[in-house]
C-alpha cells in the first residue's frame, strides 16, 4: 500500500461511508419519488442524510440541495448569481488563485461581456481585503471566493468579504467554494455571510459523484435541472440515494480531533522536510491538511514520478490540471527555478508521523542521487 500524501485531491472512502452505500444499493434501493413503501422507506433515509449533512455544515436543511459534485455546484452558482442580479450589473469579482470550476464557468461569462476582477494573491498566496473592498462597484453582483486555496492551503477572508459587500450596498451575492475547508475548519455559512457555498463528498471520505449545495433560505434561483421536480425542483433527477448516504455517514463519521491530527502531522512533516537540502517551504497552509513546498530545479512532475516509484504519492498541484503548469503558483510571482519544482503535500486523518519522515527521506534520497551524478 503505497503511502497518500494527496488527500486534496480525492480521499479513501471511509469504511463507515462504504458500508452506507452498500446498504443503500442493497436494501434501502427504492427510489424516494415512488409512493410504495419501499420508496417512502427510501426518502425517509434520505431525508435523515440530508439533516446530517445540514447539521455537519451548520445549516437548516431545506438549505442544501444535493448534487453531482463541486464542478457541478460551483458553476450552477456562478450562472445562477448573474442570472439573479443581472438587471443590476456585469461586474464579478473573484481571485485569481480559484479553482478551475470556478475560473473556467467565470472567464465564460467574460466572454459573453461581463466585466470581471481577478484579485491577486501576495507571496503566500492570501487575498488583500482592502483589494476587494476597493473592487467592489454598484453593478457588481457575484463575488466568488474560495474558503481554503486546495493548492496552498492558505484560507481566504471570505466572512470579511462579506461584511465589505454589505457595508458597500453593492448588490451582489456572495458565493463560496468551501470543497476543501468542508469539515477541515471550522465554520458555518451563516458565520461566513455567504449567499451559496458548494461542498463536495470525495474531499472527505465520501465516494466520488456526490456533493452538495448551500443556497441561503429566501434567495430565489434559477434551476440547475428541469425534470421531475426532485430536491425541491432546484434540481431534478432521480436521487443518488447511496451516494447520498455514503456522504452523511462520512460526515458523521468526521471528528474534531481528526483537525488536531491533521495539524500535528502537517507540522511534523514540515519540520522534517525543512531539513531536505535545498528545500524550500512555499506555503506551510492556514488550513490543518495542505502545504506546499518546492525543490527549485527539479522539474515537478519528475519529482511526483520519482516519488511515486519509492511508494509515496504527492501531486504537483491540483489533479484537475492533468500535468499543465498551475496557475495557483504562478499567481505567487515565485522565481523559475522554484516553481518548476513545487509539490502540494496534503493529509488525511489516517496519515501518521511515519509518513512524513517517509517523505523527507526520499526527498533527500533524491537530492544526494543528483548531487552525485554531477
Amino acid at each position: 500500500m503505497p503511502i497518500y500524501l494527496d488527500s486534496a485531491a480525492t480521499t479513501r472512502v471511509c469504511q463507515e461511508a462504504a458500508q452506507a452505500a452498500y446498504e443503500a444499493m442493497t436494501e434501502g434501493f427504492g427510489n424516494p419519488s415512488s409512493g410504495y413503501a419501499v420508496g417512502q422507506q427510501a426518502a425517509a433515509r434520505m431525508k435523515a442524510c440530508r439533516e446530517t449533512v445540514a447539521d455537519s455544515l451548520g445549516c437548516l436543511p431545506e438549505e442544501l440541495t444535493f448534487l453531482s459534485c463541486g464542478t457541478e455546484g460551483d458553476n450552477w452558482a456562478i450562472r445562477a448569481a448573474v442570472e439573479y442580479g443581472k438587471r443590476r450589473g456585469k461586474h464579478i469579482i473573484t481571485t485569481a488563485i480559484e479553482h478551475a470550476a470556478v475560473l473556467e464557468p467565470i472567464k465564460a461569462l467574460e466572454r459573453q461581456g461581463y466585466e470581471v476582477t481577478y484579485l491577486k494573491p501576495d507571496r503566500k498566496g492570501h487575498i488583500s481585503l482592502d483589494e476587494l473592498t476597493a473592487a467592489l462597484r454598484p453593478d457588481t453582483v457575484l463575488v466568488s471566493m474560495m474558503l481554503v486555496n486546495n493548492e496552498l492551503g492558505t484560507i481566504l477572508p471570505v466572512a470579511q468579504a462579506a461584511q465589505a459587500i454589505r457595508d458597500s450596498g453593492a448588490p451582489a451575492l456572495l458565493h463560496c467554494d468551501a470543497v476543501q475547508g468542508f469539515l477541515k475548519v471550522p465554520f458555518t455559512p451563516g458565520e461566513l455571510g455567504v449567499d451559496l457555498l458548494t461542498i463536495s463528498g470525495h474531499k472527505v471520505r465520501a465516494p466520488k459523484g456526490i456533493g452538495a449545495q448551500y443556497i441561503r433560505k429566501g434567495l430565489e434561483l434559477k434551476p440547475l435541472l428541469l425534470g421531475g421536480g426532485q430536491e425541491r425542483g432546484l434540481r431534478s433527477g432521480t436521487e443518488p440515494t447511496a451516494q447520498i448516504a455514503a456522504l452523511a455517514a462520512a460526515c458523521a463519521a468526521w471528528r474534531a480531533e481528526d483537525r488536531e491530527k491533521l495539524a500535528h502531522t502537517k507540522a511534523y512533516t514540515l519540520d522534517r522536510l525543512r531539513r531536505v537540502p535545498g528545500l524550500e517551504v512555499v506555503s506551510s497552509g492556514d488550513a490543518p491538511h495542505i502545504c506546499a513546498i518546492a525543490l527549485p530545479g527539479y522539474p515537478s512532475e519528475m519529482l511526483v514520478r520519482d516519488l511515486s516509484d519509492r511508494g509515496i504519492c504527492v501531486s504537483s498541484g491540483s489533479a484537475c490540471h492533468k500535468g499543465k503548469p498551475s496557475h495557483v503558483f504562478a499567481a505567487l510571482g515565485l522565481p523559475k527555478r522554484t516553481l518548476m519544482g513545487v509539490l502540494r503535500v496534503s493529509f488525511s486523518p489516517e496519515n501518521r508521523q511515519e509518513d512524513g519522515d517517509a517523505l523527507a527521506e526520499c526527498l533527500t534520497e533524491i537530492t544526494k542521487n543528483r548531487i552525485a551524478m554531477r
